[in-house]
């Protein structure tokens, strides 16, 4: 488990490894002039302020240390500012900053077998200094292919839109804001041994394989059409049917079923067509 210690301030001990270096350099020079116990002392002193300068250390913001002791783990250090700390601690340097991870776009398959380009953004920094340093080998790269792995698995979870999954809850492409929680979700499990915190994590890129994305293009542009169209009939159908009331209705004209077939007829072809219709002007009677 991490351990936060909180070191004594390093500007004492900085004062005093001044002092005993200033007093090694006296003593060194009267000690040439004068006695052999002089030189002894300087070289003390001179040792002692290099020993004392050892433990110093300064931490920048949103930066730690983590100490051991000769193989033990002793506690990390997250304050900045100049510390004294034991001498035959050794420290290592962990950053606390925020991090981006642009992962690199891959190619997989979908729920349904579709190969599909996807890429996602992660940004995350380290909470636990103790699990980042010792439970896991460059927690860096540690990272990288967790999430690697996390997108990879996202991507087969799910298909990339519901035209063969009509049923589907959630697509990638319409998924949204619920995919992307779904992701971080996912890379806060994967992480944890590392004791990684995932702040934000994304879907920047998301399309087609390159070797169907003009298949697909296509069926979806049919699907577009096919559904176009049957508003289209279910608008001309209702206005047809509406017709045939208000001529019923108002006794404009009767027409027997013969007559009321090509009526329909004419107007599905004039309603449903892509192109206008030309009008042809009956100057006979309505049975010629």
């Amino acid at each position: 488990m991490e351990k936060v210690l909180k070191p004594m301030s390093g500007y004492l001990t900085l004062v005093i490894c001044l002092v005993l270096f200033i007093l090694s350099i006296y003593f060194f020079v009267n000690g040439v002039e004068q006695s052999i116990p002089f030189v002894i002392v300087s070289i003390l002193c001179f040792f002692l302020s290099c020993f004392f300068l050892k433990g110093l250390m300064i931490i920048q913001p949103n930066h730690s240390r983590i100490l051991n002791f000769f193989g033990k783990y002793v506690g990390s250090v997250k304050e900045n500012g100049l510390f004294f700390i034991n001498p035959l601690y050794t420290s290592q340097k962990m950053s606390l900053r925020s991090e981006n991870l642009q992962g690199q776009t891959l190619k997989v398959n979908d729920k349904m077998g579709n190969p599909i380009e996807i890429g996602a953004v992660i940004v995350w920094k380290v909470g636990d200094t103790y699990k980042a340093a010792y439970e896991v080998e460059k927690y860096t790269e540690y990272v990288k292919m967790q999430s690697e792995a996390a997108v990879r698995h996202l991507a087969v979870s799910f298909p990339y839109d519901n035209l063969e999954d009509e049923h589907a809850d959630i697509t990638l492409r319409d998924g949204g804001e619920q995919v992307n929680k779904i992701l971080e979700q996912e890379l806060s499990e994967r992480l944890a041994p590392a004791g990684i915190i995932i702040q934000e994590a994304r879907i920047t890129h998301l399309a087609y394989a390159s070797e169907i994305a003009g298949a697909m293009l296509q069926r979806q542009q049919a699907t577009a059409i096919v559904a176009a169209r049957t508003k289209i009939v279910e608008g001309a159908v209702g206005m047809v049917d509406l017709a045939l009331k208000k001529l019923s209705e108002d006794n404009i004209v009767e027409l027997d079923d013969e007559r009321k077939v090509a009526m329909v007829s004419n107007l599905m072809v004039v309603l449903c067509g892509e192109k206008a219709a030309t009008p042809i002007l009956n100057t006979g009677t309505l049975y010629n």
